[in-house]
């Protein structure tokens, strides 16, 4: 196996495994949220963000010289300059799981906080967009990738029920602790709704590397293959 080969392979399996860490940040993030705190989770959340940070600037160096020693081209260069991106968007997936864990420690300090029902749902879908994503990374699965896509809208289409359901609860107990609660919930809710963005671009830059197209502005599977 050529020495490109195997830098290729560890690129691969570092974001893999990078990966694996941001979606343990945001199944501890989102626990909290649903009645599962903890200080031990709040700790593992920043431990791990240390650690995926890390990664990032490795990834980074690596793809940098890559593409410097080497001159890729084709499917190579895709597959570099995809990996780049995706290393971006799930350090960016990391800082989310930290906005939520610390926002969530402020929220359930509230008497009777009850979270909205459609945060679980929203949280249940954008946990599973980010592991199909990384399944379709580890895979070459360009057609689970597009699957993830597919799920983007359900999750604003959740987003806004949250933020309406809010809205309402603002206008019936307009009290200073109900306001705060509120005002938490809206930035816990945009950043769900942001980790399902991360995975939304994750799987544009995996449909890119595979097929060479740009789809960030497309959604229909004719027009991808």
């Amino acid at each position: 196996m050529r020495h490109f080969d195997v830098e290729i392979n560890d690129l691969q399996n570092r974001l893999v495994d990078m990966a694996a860490l941001v979606q343990k940040m945001i199944r501890a993030a989102t626990q909290k949220l649903v009645g599962e705190e903890s200080k031990k989770q709040s700790d593992f959340v920043f431990h791990l963000e240390k650690k995926v940070n890390i990664q990032e600037i490795i990834i980074d160096d690596k793809c940098l010289k890559l593409i410097a020693l080497n001159q890729p081209v084709g499917i190579d260069l895709r597959f570099i300059t995809s990996a780049m991106r995706i290393n971006s968007d799930l350090e960016r997936m990391g800082d989310e799981a930290v906005n939520i864990s610390r926002m969530t420690s402020c929220l359930i300090e509230y008497p009777e906080f009850i979270p909205p029902i459609d945060i679980s749902k929203m949280i249940e879908i954008v946990q599973n967009m980010v592991m199909d994503c990384i399944k379709s990374f580890n895979t070459n699965n360009a057609e689970l990738a597009l699957s993830v896509l597919t799920k983007d809208g359900e999750v604003d289409r959740l987003r806004d029920g949250v933020l309406d359901n809010i809205k309402n609860l603002m206008i019936e107990f307009p009290d200073i602790n109900a306001i705060r609660k509120a005002v938490d919930l809206i930035f816990i809710t945009k950043s769900i709704e942001r980790l399902g963005d991360h995975a939304t671009n994750i799987s544009e830059d995996i449909i890119f590397m595979i097929y060479g197209k740009d789809v960030r502005h497309l959604r229909s599977e004719q027009q991808i293959h």
